[in-house]
């Protein structure tokens, strides 16, 4: 097969979708991998160095596309790149498609078939394709909550840590899956006075296990989110469910009458964001006010950490684009059933219930479409 890694144009975004570790591999199974010419430089990846790993360089984006059969990327096809979409290619790709109505019509009108990374489900629920970047997104949005706390950011001037005879900050964890769990370990290591909300009790018990008590587990209410939020310094909003929009938990009355200064860090944000008044940022202007709140709602964190975030995302993606390259999509996506939930749209229809939901779209069953 034919399989096409294009240089990612989202704003600041240094990831790329294949490591020459995963070109060698996916070359030893007599596969042609073309490359855009630059892809892997913000990973510190050369040309060269996929070169050598059997890959062909292409100069424009346009090359590579055209050239592939199944393209894999990292972060969805943006309105420049629709133009690119055909209907005998396989997109392999983060989607977000209910966040995104532009995105989805475009994959509709294209016919494309595309399956999205953050809906690959396991039997018990796990998303492996989203978790790698969950955790990175999470344990860095510790880091950048920090960071905002600081006075000349408009924060309160709080060190997390806090040091001898003064407190640590507050800091309010809203969703205990992969992403908060990994934000509340940083922040829990920070020496943060750290509170977990969530609805399943169950994962609680796991995180009052995992932190012996030393952070608070708390059922997730809106109102006791609205209480806890009084007086906290860090707010960390990490729910999700998967492929549909995340509900919006923490309201503009919460984040205007939170203290002055209090840091907001949307880590949901590509599925439309757990928070009232979240809109998608970007590296280069990350924060915005919301009274005397402040909000971070970066759409790509993990971009910004690309030499962790590419190989740790090719470790998780390769044994699935393997597949789909080996055996074809459709008996690929029958072989497979983690896989076969991440088809998103084919010729034309939406084969994911949540992202129709979103948009007031009719969908089709992803069994029809592998049993035709």
């Amino acid at each position: 097969m034919k399989i096409g890694v294009p240089t990612e144009i989202k704003s600041q975004e240094n990831r790329v979708a294949i490591t020459p570790a995963g070109v060698h591999h996916l070359a030893q199974a007599h596969h042609e991998i073309f490359v855009q010419a630059g892809a892997g430089l913000g990973s510190g990846i050369s040309d060269a160095d996929y070169v050598e790993a059997g890959a062909t360089i292409l100069e424009q984006a346009a090359d590579v596309w055209g050239e592939a059969e199944l393209l894999i990327k990292v972060k969805e096809p943006i309105a420049s790149e629709y133009q690119y979409l055909r209907q005998d290619q396989v997109v392999f790709t983060y989607l977000h498609l209910a966040a995104d109505k532009e995105q989805t019509d475009a994959l509709l009108a294209s016919k494309t078939t595309s399956i999205a990374y953050e809906t690959v489900q396991t039997g018990s629920g796990a998303l492996p394709l989203l978790s790698p970047m969950s955790e990175v997104a999470g344990r860095m949005s510790a880091i950048v909550g920090a960071n905002a706390l600081l006075k000349h950011f408009g924060g309160k001037g709080i060190q997390v840590s806090g040091v001898p005879g003064t407190r640590p900050a507050k800091a309010v964890v809203i969703g205990a899956g992969v992403a908060g769990q990994s934000a509340a370990q940083m922040l829990y290591g920070m020496r943060a006075d750290v509170s977990i909300f969530d609805v399943n009790l169950a994962r609680l018990a796991q995180l009052d296990s995992e932190f012996g008590g030393h952070a608070k587990t708390l059922y997730s209410t809106q109102y006791a989110i609205a209480k806890e939020l009084e007086d906290a310094d860090i707010v960390i909003g990490s729910v999700l469910i998967p492929g549909a929009r995340a509900p919006k938990l923490v309201t503009h009355e919460m984040i205007v009458n939170a203290l002055p200064g209090t840091v907001f860090v949307d880590i949901a944000v590509d599925q439309g964001g757990c928070f009232a008044d979240t809109h998608p940022t970007t590296h280069a202007d990350p924060v915005f006010a919301v009274g005397e709140s402040i909000l971070y709602a970066v759409a790509n964190m993990p971009g910004a950490l690309p030499m962790t975030s590419t190989y740790a995302l090719t470790n998780a993606t390769l044994g699935y684009a393997t597949e789909i390259a080996n055996k074809g999509w459709k008996q690929a996506l029958r072989d497979n059933k983690p896989l076969s939930r991440g088809l998103s749209t084919f010729d034309g229809q939406l084969t994911s219930k949540p992202v129709a939901d979103a948009w007031g779209y009719q969908s089709i069953s992803i069994d029809s479409v592998l049993q035709g």
